[in-house]
């Protein structure tokens, strides 16, 4: 099971359940991930790669955590469930948050950087806001207008400058609605966006995005897409978090319906490493903040059109080799382990045979 992606509640029959049209999503999602990274040292130098930067932060992370919410309806915290919610996503929080830790000592000239379980680094918050999220579902999935309380549960988190840092729960509880929305969604909610209609209106609601972030690029802070501050930590007036979170929420939702659908519905060339897109996220960290460590924006050509064309194309094929079959074969260890040695057989498996 790829953390960043489906959770089918009975594994060996994962493969005959997979629809490619969420594996294509995840792909293409993924590789906007990467590229936005690879854009964050050319922001300062050129308005318009900060536009597009903005753009792809208001599509990847809601995108990926719809989809995660949709793919945790069946989560009961079942035996079985429980061991995937620690193999797949303890476990590899614990090994990458340890592993991001040491390597940014170095890249960041930072020796005695605390290895810290509780203050999520880099990319790692992820996975502790989906460890928090998929506990919580059972709770979403009885209760009334779930949506309507998580929002107001994200107004909150943003009057909140006292939250602290513990598991990033700022993230947690901000990004909180889109994996709600996902748990109440159904498979027709989806069928409506792969509508020929609706992905005409696709292209002119993108025009229309990147126009606006490009005139808003020094009128606007970026950071709000971040989801990882308050309005007093981001220097805004209390009020205007709980307007932006409800506003951001709109604005990402229309984003993500027009992405999904313009992702294809058959299976493509790439629909296998949508798979992989765990991988892809947790490992492609480590060349992100070596990249800015080891001179590779310092060329003046790499600041010019050229150069973010090439870094562009260079992080999107570097993703793609990240969530490849062998590279899963060899990080699978960490990432997706059995351990069955770790874990009690429950009941149901001791009465199967």
């Amino acid at each position: 099971m790829s953390t960043l992606g489906t959770a089918n509640p009975t594994p060996g029959k994962q493969r005959a359940q997979r629809d490619p049209f969420f594996d294509n999503a995840k792909y293409l999602a993924i590789v906007l991930v990467a590229i936005g990274h690879s854009w964050e040292p050319l922001r300062s130098g050129s308005r318009s790669v900060t536009a597009l930067y903005t753009l792809v932060y208001a599509v990847h992370m809601p995108a990926f955590i719809v989809i995660s919410g949709y793919f945790s309806r069946s989560f009961r915290a079942t035996p079985p469930q429980i061991r995937r919610l620690l193999t797949g996503v303890v476990l590899p929080y614990v090994v990458f948050e340890t592993a991001y830790t040491l390597f940014t000592r170095w890249t960041d000239h930072a020796p005695d950087r605390a290895i810290s379980l509780l203050d999520p680094l880099y990319l790692t918050w992820f996975l502790a806001a989906l460890f928090v999220w998929r506990l919580t579902t059972p709770v979403w999935t009885h209760v009334r207008h779930p949506l309507l309380i998580s929002l107001g549960i994200a107004m909150l988190a943003t009057l909140s400058p006292s939250i602290g840092n513990d598991l990033d729960l700022q993230r947690v509880l901000q990004f909180l609605p889109y994996f709600v929305l996902g748990l109440s969604l159904k498979p027709e909610h989806f069928q409506l966006v792969r509508r020929p209609e609706v992905r005409q209106l696709a292209v002119p609601v993108f025009v229309c995005a990147l126009a606006a972030a490009y005139w808003a690029v020094p009128r606007f802070d970026y950071a709000w897409f971040f989801h990882n501050a308050s309005a007093d930590q981001l220097g805004a007036p209390d009020w205007e978090g709980p307007v932006m979170t409800l506003t951001l929420f709109a604005c990402s939702l229309l984003l993500v319906a027009c992405f999904l659908a313009w992702v294809p519905r058959r299976r493509t060339w790439f629909t296998a490493l949508g798979a992989g897109t765990l991988y892809g996220y947790l490992l492609h960290g480590f060349l992100a903040q070596g990249a800015k460590s080891w001179g590779w924006y310092d060329p003046a050509w790499v600041r010019g059109p050229l150069g973010e064309i090439t870094v562009t194309v260079v992080a999107a094929v570097v993703m793609t080799a990240l969530c490849t079959p062998p590279v899963r074969r060899v990080f699978r260890f960490a990432m997706e382990p059995e351990m069955r040695w770790a874990f009690r057989r429950d009941t149901t498996e001791l009465a199967r045979p």
